[in-house]
């Protein structure tokens, strides 16, 4: 018998990346089990309507608001929320699958919470993008920008180490393009939104926060300005 063989598999992961996902799959059981009548009485068949509404980063809203010069907290607070409440549980699979696989990778290069702003700080960045980007009225809600942020993370990560052993840093960028790719794909069979600017800006953002977050970051940025 080995030691330790019985174990919880998610001793192996950050605490920062179990409360994550634990959260997003939380939100979505909840939402699941309401939908079916099991909690919550009649109304919360409609509780993923609701919390969409509540929560949705909605282009066409932030503009009144910059034109009214009105900033409340309620929406702004949008910003930062707009992440707890998936669009359908495949959705929030993907997104979970994400964070467990990429946080764990990026919890143990950067710290543990580290994981946590990173995908917040990259959620915000993005919203802020797809707000001054896209046109009309369509909402975005989901993990999936911040889940992106931990890929940007993680290519910071693949690109540093590719840097140290004199390969090709491009390399690093490999999945995020196969996963644009996948989504062109899809976008041109089934038709699409906007959503993928918000990916995109979050993983750029993840990339730009890893380069401050990760150890040394800030030493490293202070001896670069320096130099010239």
């Amino acid at each position: 018998m080995r030691p330790g063989h019985d174990e919880s598999p998610f001793n192996a992961l950050p605490a920062s990346v179990v409360v994550l996902a634990l959260f997003f799959f939380g939100v979505e059981m909840a939402l699941q089990l309401g939908a079916r009548g099991l909690i919550g009485g009649p109304n919360a068949i409609g509780w993923r309507i609701a919390l969409m509404r509540e929560f949705a980063v909605i282009p066409e809203l932030f503009r009144t608001l910059w034109e009214m010069g009105l900033w409340p907290l309620e929406h702004l607070l949008r910003l930062v929320l707009y992440p707890c409440v998936h669009g359908s549980f495949t959705q929030m699979v993907f997104v979970v699958v994400f964070v467990l696989a990429l946080g764990k990778l990026v919890g143990e290069q950067f710290g543990p919470w580290t994981v946590i702003a990173i995908f917040v700080g990259s959620s915000v960045l993005a919203a802020l993008l797809y707000l001054l980007i896209v046109p009309g009225n369509q909402p975005l809600v989901g993990g999936f920008p911040g889940a992106y942020g931990l890929i940007g993370a993680y290519t910071f990560i693949l690109w540093v180490f590719l840097g140290q052993l004199g390969q090709q840093q491009s390399r690093a960028f490999s999945l995020i393009g196969f996963l644009m790719a996948i989504q062109l794909v899809f976008g041109l069979l089934f038709g699409g939104g906007y959503e993928w600017i918000a990916d995109l800006a979050g993983f750029a953002a993840g990339f730009a926060l890893s380069i401050v977050l990760s150890p040394g970051g800030i030493a490293r940025i202070r001896d670069k300005l320096r130099q010239r």
